[in-house]
């Protein structure tokens, strides 16, 4: 039976920090692949749009230069996915950038591999009218006219081209968008061990010491694998692995307990076993990998649908607590009568904390009973900012001073936490691709670039 390959994964998202007596625990186990997961959709569509990371650049710097020098010292490459947070070019340069600084202020020589992931806009148009593009649930068939609003398209790569660079011995990976488990599994499977076991494992590194108990997105976890079969293992005495843990956290994103599709096929679960090795360490079997015919990756885009200005306020009066759904439609009657000849296109929106401002619709109790106060968060999304501002004031005032029945007091209906009120976010964004494309090749698509970076003092 051949050595177990190791990998210490740093933390869910490359920013997001982790203990430097976790690494260092992670390190005594001598792993020969230190990987992170550097992005994700989840912070909403407006960091790929707009080609800005959702993650600190100082965060992510600290991160990456622990993870360098030690990769470099001992001799194992360092790769990162999603760079950036989203993958697009501009992710992907703003992350080079921080790792050239490390390489120059630590005197490190690095042989840097990067993997684009952007996909240019007439390939695309290529792609859609040959009928190469379809609609991933609940997305709408995509349309040349949604395509050319899209500011960036990248496209979730699968191991292939993280093979493809690792033949050339970089010291660390850049990459792309990535689908999230291949920067812990394209080592691994390069060197034989089974693809689905290396994905699988994949899937609860990319999350790091979420999958343990209890869960944290800023620590480490360390991963095994071996002839059929891998290992979890937390790396603070705090965290312990349990079937549960890793079992939940298989299911974590997914739609079909069974089934994790990804680039080119999906796993499947379905004969997997999750077994309590020791205390802290779970041992996985049993899971297969079913290739997909054509190859397959996901597309993700982002288009500008406008500007935003909100405004957060609070209100303790029962009074108007219990009258707040005649109140608000009393205020989008007075907005919509005040502007009604601006030809204003707007949408107002109102979040109300402490009844159903996070779940919104989908709150199973919304009442108010029992709630002593309400936070509001007044949304105004229009063509310009000028415009969203504009709406955003006038809701702002009017329900400031919006006379309800029984009210007691006239000098104004809402605390403000903030002076100035109305705070101007900008762009707004929307996911206007969200599809699955088919390739012939999966390396192809994501061009390579190898940099030799000389270090030196600053």
């Amino acid at each position: 039976m051949r050595e177990e390959f190791r990998i210490l994964a740093t933390t869910a998202i490359l920013g997001y920090g982790f203990p430097l007596a976790s690494f260092e625990a992670g390190l005594a186990r001598n792993p020969h692949l230190i990987a992170v997961d550097g992005g994700s959709t989840d912070p909403g569509p407006y960091y790929l749009g707009a080609g800005v990371s959702f993650t600190d650049r100082g965060a992510v710097k600290r991160d990456l230069e622990s993870m360098i020098r030690a990769g470099v010292e001992r001799k194992i490459p360092v790769i990162v996915g999603t760079a950036g947070g989203s993958g697009a070019d501009s992710h992907l340069h703003w992350c080079r950038e921080i790792v050239e600084e490390i390489a120059q202020e630590n005197n490190l020589p690095l042989k840097l591999a990067l993997i684009r992931s952007q996909l240019d806009k007439t390939f695309l148009q290529n792609a859609l009218s040959a009928g190469a593009i379809t609609p991933l649930d609940p997305a709408p068939p995509l349309t040349q006219e949604a395509l050319a609003a899209t500011t960036n398209v990248v496209a979730q790569m699968g191991v292939e081209p993280f093979i493809e660079a690792l033949d050339q011995n970089p010291d660390i990976i850049l990459a792309g968008r990535a689908y999230d488990p291949v920067c812990f599994a394209a080592l691994p499977i390069k060197q034989g061990y089974d693809p689905a076991l290396s994905l699988h494992l994949g899937k609860i590194l990319e999350c790091a010491a979420i999958a343990a108990t209890p869960g944290s997105g800023s620590d480490c976890m360390f991963g095994y694998i071996g002839d059929d079969y891998f290992r979890v293992e937390p790396l603070n005495p705090i965290r312990k692995c349990t079937t549960l843990s890793v079992a939940a956290h298989t299911l974590y994103e997914k739609s079909n307990p069974y089934i994790l599709p990804g680039p080119g096929g999906h796993l499947d679960l379905t004969a997997c076993q999750f077994i309590q090795e020791t205390e802290s360490t779970v041992r996985v079997t049993g899971t297969t990998f079913v290739s997909k015919i054509p190859y397959t990756v996901k597309l993700e885009g982002a288009a500008p649908v406008g500007y935003r200005t909100v405004s957060i306020a609070g209100t303790r009066d029962p009074i108007m607590i219990a009258q707040m759904d005649d109140i608000l439609a009393g205020i989008r009657e007075r907005v919509a009568d005040n502007f009604k000849d601006s030809d204003l296109d707007y949408h107002l929106h109102f979040h109300i904390y402490g009844r159903d401002g996070v779940m919104g619709e989908l709150e199973p109790n919304p009442s108010t009973a029992g709630s002593h106060e309400l936070g509001i968060v007044i949304e105004a999304t229009a063509a310009t900012q000028e415009q969203a501002d504009t709406i955003c004031a006038f809701a702002r005032s009017t329900m400031l001073h919006y006379g309800y029945e029984g009210r007691r007091a006239t000098a104004g209906n809402l605390a403000f936490p903030y002076s100035p009120s109305d705070l101007h976010v900008g762009a707004v964004y929307e996911f206007s691709v969200y599809h699955l494309l088919e390739i012939d090749d999966p390396i192809r698509l994501f061009p390579i670039e190898y940099v030799t970076l000389p270090g030196g003092a600053v």
